[in-house]
């Protein structure tokens, strides 16, 4: 990020006093050659000019899979966490990489939430976190799966500080304990003094389905047997929002993790009550396959968009929401990890219908959220 930003100002306070066309050729080459090998960083956020007004999409790259952001109410920074990947550079696989902003749109990196994997399952990656401040600490509620497990579940971990170091406390539920196939992505809201987490993931076998489930009042224990269905298993990384007396559900569905060939997509419904039902546009209640309202999907350039955010209101009353989503130029890190960046659109209204970005990625420069 660094080198991007003295690349871009070295363009503007020279090229404009060089006479020689070779040497303008030159400088040309050679900030196109820096600029090349700032895009390979392996940490990059792309928004690089930092305290302008503006930013463009992707907001860090080459992967923050599954977004979660929250902002420490006492620094007022902003952080971001993201699934468990191997960036390719050398590094190993991130349990859970942090990233720290001032801005929500300039980002860097801070290291892991986890110094090791948690100990109460075999195997499989830390996937889809969810972070929230509950009674004055960081709660970050993960799932631990393979591809493909019959078993997988949901574990909580806890910090003073949104940097870390989580420790955990281990498993919530998994598959068997709550008879839910793909146990995974959990979503945690507080409504009315009460604590629920809501999760689940794509399954087409009994029991399928997005599921809610009231937590206890520390957050770290489940009523186990009280879970409510939400949403049919045609769906995986639901986020729940309240505006306007609604409760607004926004799932994805679709393949995430195919490069250039994923079909990720964003749908939405409504209902008044957070535990449903939650109907789409149509009237139609998204517990039936094939039901929801359409807020996003790829484009001619941006294809997977999927796994939102949290909804963020800025200072100014506009909503934004991160989601992460595939380059189709650039489908693969070279190690084969899809390079699902982290992307930053706003939440914008159609009478009391959201759409995110236009109803796609956004790539062209926009104006930031205001923050106080």
């Amino acid at each position: 990020m660094f080198l991007r930003s003295i690349v871009y100002i070295k363009t503007l306070i020279y090229v404009p006093v060089v006479r020689n066309s070779f040497l303008i050729a030159l400088v040309l080459i050679s900030v196109s050659f820096f600029d090349s090998c700032a895009k390979r960083n392996s940490a990059v956020s792309t928004s690089f000019v930092e305290g302008g007004n503006t930013f463009q999409n992707p907001v860090f790259e080459p992967v923050l899979a599954d977004p979660t952001i929250i902002q420490d109410p006492k620094t007022k920074l902003f952080y971001a966490y993201g699934t468990q990947d191997n960036w390719d550079d050398g590094q190993g696989s991130r349990l859970v990489p942090i990233l720290e902003s001032k801005d929500m749109v300039n980002w860097s990196y801070v290291g892991p939430a986890f110094q090791e994997k948690p100990s109460w399952k075999g195997a499989g990656g830390i996937w889809a976190p969810d972070i929230n401040l509950v009674n004055g600490k960081y709660y970050l509620y993960y799932s631990y799966s393979t591809w493909g497990d019959k078993n997988p579940g949901v574990g909580l971990a806890i910090s003073d500080s949104p940097k870390g170091p989580f420790i955990d406390q281990g498993k919530l539920f998994d598959s068997e304990s709550m008879s839910v196939p793909n146990s995974i992505d959990p979503f945690f809201i507080a409504d009315n003094g009460k604590n629920y987490i809501f999760w689940g993931s794509f399954s087409d076998t009994p029991g399928q389905g997005t599921f809610a489930l009231e937590l206890s009042e520390d957050g770290k224990k489940v009523n186990i047997g009280q879970k409510v269905k939400i949403a049919a298993g045609d769906y995986e990384a639901v986020t729940i929002f309240k505006k306007n007396g609604y409760y607004y559900f926004l799932g994805s569905k679709g393949s995430c993790c195919e490069g250039a060939n994923s079909k990720y997509h964003v749908l939405v419904a409504r209902s008044k009550n957070l535990l449903g039902p939650y109907v789409d546009k149509e009237g139609r209640d998204i517990k039936e396959r094939g039901n929801g309202t359409i807020v996003m999907q790829g484009s001619e350039d941006i294809v997977g968009p999927g796994h939102t955010s949290g909804v963020i209101t800025d200072a100014k009353g506009q909503d934004w929401i991160y989601y992460h989503a595939i380059d189709k130029n650039q489908g693969k890190l070279g190690n084969g990890t899809s390079r699902r960046m982290l992307m930053l659109d706003p939440l914008v209204w159609e009478g009391e219908w959201p759409i995110i970005g236009g109803g796609n990625p956004q790539t062209k420069q926009q104006k930031k959220p205001v923050i106080n």
